[in-house]
């Protein structure tokens, strides 16, 4: 059996970059030390803009 983790990191509207200074690389590098997988990146786009306003990363380990 596996537990999901789910992190939503938003991006800034004008420079398209993650807001409060969240780099996603840092995120990964934490959940992976605990044992976590990352299993997927997920940016939805969003109407009517057509652009994506977040990512979600979607992590996994076994119970």
């Amino acid at each position: 059996m596996y537990e999901y983790k789910f992190i939503k990191i938003k991006l800034g509207f004008f420079l398209r970059r993650p807001e409060g200074g969240q780099d996603y690389h840092e995120v990964v590098r934490k959940f992976a030390s605990e044992g976590w997988r990352l299993v997927q990146i997920f940016s939805p786009i969003l109407p009517p803009a057509n652009f994506s306003k977040y990512f979600e990363l979607i992590f996994e380990r076994e119970k």
